[in-house]
């Protein structure tokens, strides 16, 4: 089905909702993937792949360490980027937008949703830091040993990030590169969805 402005939905978060349930439903492998891109104040960029944790009326929500390399550049410039592929279908989700960090509570309920594993390895991890293989695997027994019989609390240097776009587009691919674009951008009186060239 063509991509056209009046094709999709006219709020772009239940239009990503739609694409992001058809790419579950198809069976597209970790559809959840998304490139996050941040910069610090100076302008210079990184970009990663994390996991998206969750989407609602406000935005799209990860979790990190706070004092990784994006959780830094966040802290100096509190904006970012994200893109979603979806190759088995020819889709792609492009948003960019301010970042805020999600509340304590919110943390916390996805905090115990975590493997025990995962939440180890968040307490062990340095994240972003130089480190040998064998300091590594003594920081995560000296977690192991500190939260034996425990269940490990969140870190006070991990969390979450809720971005909320001012702008998301949706690609979907066509024959011989004229690929159908459709553009949001946030506006005083809600969304202006324009068609953008390929």
């Amino acid at each position: 089905m063509p991509l056209s402005p009046d094709s999709v939905d006219p709020d772009p978060i239940t239009q990503f909702r739609r694409w992001y349930d058809e790419a579950v439903a198809a069976g597209v492998r970790q559809p959840d993937a998304m490139t996050v891109a941040t910069s610090t104040r100076e302008g210079v960029v990184s970009a990663r792949t994390v996991l998206l944790r969750g989407v609602d009326a406000r935005g799209f929500v990860f979790f990190t360490n706070f004092e990784s390399a994006k959780g830094a550049e966040l802290a100096e410039n509190p904006r970012a980027a994200l893109v979603f592929h979806w190759r088995e279908q020819e889709r792609q989700v492009r948003v960019a937008g301010g970042v805020e960090r999600v509340t304590d509570d919110h943390a916390v309920r996805y905090w115990r949703s975590r493997p025990l594993g995962h939440r180890v390895s968040a307490w062990a991890s340095p994240q972003s830091r130089v480190v040998s293989e064998h300091e590594l695997d003594a920081r995560v027994a000296e977690v192991e040993a500190r939260f034996a019989g425990e269940e490990p609390p969140l870190p006070p240097f991990w969390g979450g990030f809720l971005v909320t776009p001012d702008e998301l587009e949706c690609w979907q691919g066509r024959a011989d590169r004229l690929h159908d674009r459709v553009r949001y951008q946030r506006s005083a009186d809600g969304w202006i969805r324009e068609r953008l060239a390929p």
